[in-house]
C-alpha cells in the first residue's frame, strides 16, 4: 500500500514539475510576430526628438516626441530589433540620445488610440547626418519593404 501511494505521488509530482517547466517555457515562444500587433497597411513616417531610449529585450524601444500640424508633441513608442541587431546595424547606445532629432519610416499597431502614447514597429531610421540603418527584426512578417538587408525581394 506504501508504495502505491509513494508512486501516485511520484506521478503528480513530476505531472506538476512538467506543468511547472511548460509554463515558464511559454513566455519565450510567446514572441509575437509583426502582424499580430502591427499593421503592414499603414506605413508612417515619424520626425521627432528622441524622448528616450529602452534597451531590453525581445526588443528596444525608441520614444519620440512628434509634432502635430497643430504644433503639440505626440509621444510614440517605436518598437526596434533586439540590442544586439541594433548594434549589428551600427547602432548603440550613444547613437540615440535624448533631444537628437530623427526620422523613423515603420508602421503603426493596429491599435490606434494613441492611449497613452501611439506605438509603431520602425524598419528604419535617418540620423541627423542622413545616415540610414536598419532598425527593426527580421523575419517577424514584416512587409518586405527593402529595409531588411536579410530579406529578399
Amino acid at each position: 500500500m506504501n508504495n502505491g501511494r509513494f508512486i501516485v505521488h511520484a506521478a503528480i509530482s513530476i505531472g506538476l514539475l512538467v506543468a511547472a517547466m511548460l509554463g515558464v517555457a511559454y513566455p519565450v515562444a510567446a514572441h509575437h510576430a509583426f502582424a499580430a500587433e502591427f499593421d503592414g497597411k499603414a506605413p508612417v513616417l515619424l520626425r521627432g526628438k528622441v524622448n528616450k531610449v529602452e534597451w531590453i529585450n525581445p526588443h528596444a524601444w525608441v520614444h519620440l516626441v512628434v509634432l502635430g500640424p497643430d504644433g503639440k508633441g505626440q509621444e510614440w513608442m517605436v518598437e526596434a530589433g533586439t540590442p544586439n541587431t541594433l548594434a549589428r546595424a551600427g547602432i548603440d547606445r550613444n547613437s540615440l540620445r535624448p533631444g537628437m532629432e530623427i526620422v523613423v519610416r515603420g508602421y503603426q499597431s493596429l491599435d490606434r488610440s494613441c492611449i497613452p502614447v501611439c506605438k509603431a514597429n520602425g524598419r528604419d531610421i535617418t540620423f541627423p547626418d542622413g545616415r540610414k540603418a536598419f532598425m527593426g527584426s527580421s523575419g517577424t512578417g514584416a512587409p518586405k519593404d527593402g529595409a531588411d538587408p536579410n530579406e529578399r525581394q
